[in-house]
């Protein structure tokens, strides 16, 4: 396993640089959040660990950033920031795991195992952006046409899922019914034009605590939106 760890505290680095390297693991390291996103580019980790104090960048901002390019390696956050607010912000923003200090190596090997084992690893394709597609905990990988919620899929019917993938490539924006209804239901000249709302009804359930919301904007469409 290929490790990026992304913190500034010099002991904190050398220690778990010294303890994951006899795990096994190969430790990159980088103590500037504003070289970050930089590193993680370059190097194509299979997971990050992520503190967020950091110099220049605070550790949200880099996450945010990393996501909004379409870096989409698992993240395990490790800070001494324990607030419930910090760790639904970090989760919010794309994070898959957190883990307060002062923490156990045991328990931090398992969950960086876990996390490189629940999604297969991150190819070098996914990490250059146009593969895969980051809104708030879900990620659509577009060579697929899967779209995950924290590191599982998520389950959805033919319908549902055209549906998301139309309204995830297009973060923020309104979709119109129409362009929804030729995705959704191509060329079935006897379905309803109603019938786009009752699939609405049925993803916007499914999409409950993900942290993305499915809204209507009347006489616009649809969008979704990352809970703040």
């Amino acid at each position: 396993m290929k490790l990026l760890l992304i913190e500034d505290d010099a002991s904190m680095q050398t220690t778990l640089q010294r303890a994951l390297s006899r795990r096994g693991m190969e430790v990159l390291a980088c103590t500037d959040g504003g070289l970050a996103v930089a590193h993680w580019t370059a190097t194509k980790p299979d997971v990050v660990v992520l503190d967020l104090s950091l110099p220049n960048l605070d550790g949200l901002q880099v996450l945010a950033l990393a996501r909004k390019q379409g870096l989409v390696t698992p993240v395990l956050i490790l800070t001494a920031r324990g607030t419930v607010g910090d760790r639904i912000m970090g989760l919010n923003l794309g994070a898959d795991d957190y883990l307060p200090k002062p923490f156990d190596l045991d328990e931090l090997e398992a969950r960086l195992r876990a996390l490189s084992r629940r999604r297969g690893g991150v190819s070098s394709r996914a990490e250059s952006g146009p593969a895969a597609t980051i809104v708030g905990a879900l990620r659509y990988e577009k060579e697929s046409g899967a779209i995950y919620h924290e590191g599982l899929v998520l389950e959805l019917t033919p319908r549902e899922l055209a549906l998301l993938q139309a309204l995830m490539v297009k973060p923020s924006h309104a979709v119109s019914k129409e362009k929804l209804f030729e995705l959704v239901f191509p060329g079935e000249v006897d379905v309803q034009y109603e019938a786009i709302e009752v699939v609405v009804y049925r993803l916007r359930k499914k999409l409950l605590h993900t942290g993305v919301t499915l809204m209507t904007l009347r006489g616009l469409g649809y969008l979704l939106k990352v809970e703040a």
